[in-house]
């Protein structure tokens, strides 16, 4: 399996996987006041419906609660994720 790469300037970040120098899956988010705003997450549609979305929002999560940041879910999907997993809460606005 892909390896979830990361890139962050001042204000936008994002984490992908890449397969065979493409991009497969990524998520996008806005950063400010240490507040990490999902705006994106997308999935080729090739791999949908292996569980990339959650483990590209996971990985956010977990980099997130890493850093003493909040998360602001305001992709559906990742709304819909935060929504099921209650232990998220410390890190959600």
């Amino acid at each position: 399996m892909t390896t979830i790469q990361h890139n962050e300037n001042d204000s936008r970040g994002i984490f992908y996987l890449k397969e065979d120098d493409k991009t497969i899956g990524e998520l996008t988010y806005s950063l400010q006041d240490n507040v990490m705003t999902i705006d994106h997450t997308e999935v080729e549609s090739a791999h949908e419906g292996n569980g990339l979305g959650t483990k590209l929002i996971t990985e956010s999560y977990e980099f997130a609660k890493e850093k003493g940041r909040k998360i602001n879910p305001l992709c559906p999907f990742a709304e819909v994720l935060f929504d099921q997993n209650e232990s998220w809460s410390d890190v959600r606005i």
